[in-house]
């Protein structure tokens, strides 16, 4: 086939072609390969173009030498290959891809270029080709970047059941009663029908649609990210738009829906709405409405609301605020719609509602305050109120004036401690995000950090600061997970575990906010372009906590799926600034950021198992190229506080470019990618999930999370198997029977894991992207698992509506 395919005229065309293939291929290579020389980068690019240059001409001259020489460059880069890239298989792909693919076409032109060639020559070689091609296609098949169980599974808790401190209150075993299943929001269910041995079997029970489907050419709204509650015969929950539904746990039908009368036209960022809260009036009687109440925390439409129904009718609790409603507008000033939202549900502790809000990043330096506030879940009156920069104040600011502005928010999942009276507020930098040098220390003080505020008064107890001086938009966007800690001597300290975007895990005495890991302060990057922005000598380092997240980049790591998209990402590397993690910004060149500033880990935080100690966490390996814009340079692009009657689309948001307004500098904020391909620049995998043992602070299994089914170059799904490891939003849940579910992942799959193993025992594809935390509860005997598939537009993946319920097929 192959000397038919070269013979006469046609193996002239396709000699010529080929030849001028090889060209132009080379010559970009060697074009690329001067300038990233130039930059300080390697030489392989510049020497192997020219290689290939000289080789397409010696081939289209028909030298019988030619293809010798192809398979000595070949040699060549597969030495160098080995050299800086070692075993690591996704690295070979773009060094060695394509240019198998061009010694099988060569090795088909030897025919024209000798006739007198032997057929072995060139048949033996293109068969070479293709095997080397199969060889690599069968071990992407292979999981890469894989940790295997490295030591005994433990079976036993970390303190004895009889010495534990923390107490997940009276939930029945069936239940997930709130956000993080239990008070201490752990993600754990204790349930054990659906295990390793029939998970398998798992088919869809029911599936319901909430109807909010973010309608065409909307702007940077996010589909929603809901875990729904199950308490008692009902299930609970909202959709994008804050409508509150209840649903029979086992058909999923409605039972009743609360319209929250929030329309699409008047949302303009963050339709998210994570999830709900369940509450039990203290004063009024059983039988009697709103004994039991659903409450929600609204996105700002122009209105933003805390709301309470009815849980069994879904009708306004009247006693509460103003009909059912209390304004968290009241005391906030300017604050537009999109500029300031609450998407999390507030926590209840001890009867008092703990509210926080996402303030868009990157707009202005008197952006809406981060003020925390507690509202009575009984009648929803405001009870106190914590602003950073006013901490005399403990209600609303005086008439005329408003919350102190621009302060540190909190937009991630509180957690509360009932025994001890604190709600633990996981926060963020001060605006504007990447420049500090206008924030007060008390606002230096409290960003990036957890603040401990007592309930009952909102005054802080205690803070501990996981970033200092943030300016990489650091905030902490995961919730705290409340545990039991030996102290070593046979007692027991009650412990949180507080996960970070920097992929650190801090363990604190949650009395105190005292390490109870390891802390050091480690020297911090000391080169500032921004002199009149001091940064600090150190940052803190958790050094006895396993880091979720991968060495520091060098060049070697840069990726693409050919050698010129490679070249291309080097190019990229050595024209920016890189000194590491806590890289400073820069205003003359990009700087990288890595991790980038969806983690890590963000706000999916982790699962962790009470029984057996077992901590279960998902984490992004994703950089961003980041510059800071002058003044001058950010009006040139248009940019616009997102409060402005004049912002429109891609004129500053929450990703992308921001204006940073009453800053010097505006930002321009971007993935680390290739720009025309949509690839990262850096080696896979991009997405991990990684078990830990708690008895040993230890790696227990790490393995890349997620396939290239739904992802390729262009925005195309490969459709591809590929345990590729993909960025994820969402997170995991845990159960007693030794599995872990999580979607979160761009390849729309939800999967279970058995922990003992690490392995992936059931998947299925979802509706849209799952970009949400799943549940599972009991109802009538039987266990189901529910995922909200609503999508995310940041994370490319299909927007939707779907509450999707698994469940084991009933008995014959």
């Amino acid at each position: 086939m192959a000397k038919s395919m070269c013979d006469g005229k046609v193996g002239a065309l396709y000699l010529k072609i080929i030849s001028i293939i090889l060209f132009l291929f080379g010559l970009s290579m060697a074009v690329g390969g001067v300038y990233l020389a130039y930059l300080g980068g390697s030489w392989y690019y510049l020497l192997a173009g020219i290689a290939l240059v000289v080789i397409s001409i010696q081939l289209f001259k028909k030298n019988p030498q030619s293809f010798k020489l192809f398979i000595l460059l070949y040699i060549l880069t597969v030495i160098w290959t080995s050299w800086e890239a070692g075993l690591r298989f996704w690295a070979w792909v773009p060094r060695l891809g394509v240019l198998t693919v061009l010694m099988l076409l060569v090795a088909l032109c030897v025919p024209v270029v000798n006739s007198k060639a032997r057929k072995s020559l060139y048949v033996g070689w293109s068969l070479v080709s293709i095997l080397i091609f199969a060889i690599a296609m069968g071990i992407a098949f292979v999981p890469h970047n894989v940790t295997p169980v490295t030591e005994a599974v433990p079976q036993t808790p970390l303190v004895p059941a009889d010495k534990s401190l923390t107490t997940a209150g009276d939930m029945k075993d069936g239940d997930w009663g709130v956000y993080g299943r239990d008070s201490n929001a752990t993600r754990f269910s204790p349930l054990t029908q659906i295990n390793p041995s029939n998970v398998d079997q798992l088919k869809k029970a029911w599936v319901y649609r909430t109807g909010a489907l973010t309608p065409e050419g909307t702007v940077n709204v996010r589909g929603a990210e809901t875990t729904p509650l199950k308490v008692g015969n009902a299930v609970y929950l909202c959709s994008a738009t804050n409508d509150m539904m209840r649903l029979d746990p086992a058909t999923g039908k409605e039972v009743w829906r609360y319209h929250s009368g929030i329309e699409w036209k008047n949302v303009r960022f963050a339709a998210t709405c994570r999830g709900v809260d369940y509450y039990v009036s203290k004063t009024i009687p059983e039988n009697q409405s709103c004994h039991t109440r659903i409450i929600e925390s609204t996105i700002n439409d122009g209105r933003w609301r805390l709301i309470a129904v009815d849980a069994e009718t879904g009708q306004l609790c009247k006693d509460f605020g103003q009909n059912g409603q209390a304004d968290l507008l009241e005391g906030m000033g300017r604050a537009v719609a999109g500029m300031v939202a609450e998407a999390s549900p507030p926590p209840i502790i001890n009867g008092v509602i703990v509210t926080n809000q996402e303030v868009l990043d990157g707009q202005r330096r008197d952006a809406p305050s981060g003020v925390i506030r507690g509202y009575s879940a009984e009648n929803g009156q405001l009870l106190w109120a914590w602003d950073v920069k006013r901490p005399d104040r403990t209600g609303l600011p005086p008439k005329g004036e408003t919350y102190s502005r621009g302060t540190p928010n909190s937009w991630a999942v509180m957690t509360g401690d009932d025994k001890l009276g604190l709600v633990y507020v996981p926060t963020g930098n001060a605006a504007v995000d990447y420049y500090s040098a206008l924030r007060s220390p008390e606002e230096n003080a409290v960003s990036s950090a957890v603040v401990a505020l007592d309930v009952n008064t909102g005054k802080p107890r205690w803070v501990f600061q996981t970033v200092h001086k943030d300016v990489w938009d650091y905030d902490i966007g995961s919730q705290a997970t409340l545990f039991d800690m030996p102290d070593g001597q046979g007692n027991t300290i009650p412990a949180l575990i507080i996960p970070t975007k920097r992929g650190q895990l801090f363990v604190l005495d949650r009395r105190t906010g005292k390490p109870l890991s390891k802390v050091e302060e480690k020297p911090a990057p000391t080169y500032n372009e921004i002199k009149d922005d001091v940064r600090t000598a150190t940052q803190p380092w958790s050094v006895d906590m396993p880091r979720m997240g991968f060495p520091d980049l060098t060049e070697k790591k840069m990726w693409g799926l050919t050698p010129l998209d490679q070249l291309y990402c080097r190019i990229k590397f050595r024209q920016a600034r890189y000194d590491g993690e806590f890289t400073n910004p820069t205003l003359r060149q990009p700087w990288i950021e890595y991790p980038g500033n969806n983690g890590g880990i963000d706000w999916g935080s982790l699962s962790y198992n009470p029984q057996t100690g077992i901590l279960i966490s998902n984490w992004n390996s994703v950089p961003m190229y980041n510059q800071l814009l002058s003044r001058k340079e950010g009006d040139a692009l248009g940019l616009k506080a997102f409060d402005d009657p004049t912002w429109k689309p891609g004129g500053g948001g929450a990703e992308g470019p921001g204006a940073q307004v009453g800053a010097p500098y505006a930002i321009s904020v971007k993935a680390f990618d290739n720009g025309f391909t949509g690839v990262l620049c850096n080696e896979p995998p991009y997405g991990m999930i990684t078990a830990i043992n708690m008895h040993t602070k230890k790696v227990l299994w790490q393995k890349p999370l997620g396939t290239a089914r739904a992802n390729g170059p262009f925005g195309l799904p490969t459709g591809m198997p590929f345990e590729f490891g993909v960025p994820s939003n969402g997170g995991s849940i845990s159960t007693a029977s030794g599995l872990t579910f999580i979607a979160a992942a761009t390849d729309n799959l939800i999967r279970a894991i058995d922990v003992n193993t690490g392995k992936t025992v059931w998947s299925d594809v979802l509706p849209a992207g799952g970009q949400a935390t799943p549940m599972t509860y009991e109802y009538n005997g039987k266990q189901y698992l529910i995922i909200m598939a609503g999508g995310h537009h940041f994370m490319g993946t299909p927007q939707g509506d779907y509450v999707v319920a698994y469940a084991l097929p009933d008995a014959k």
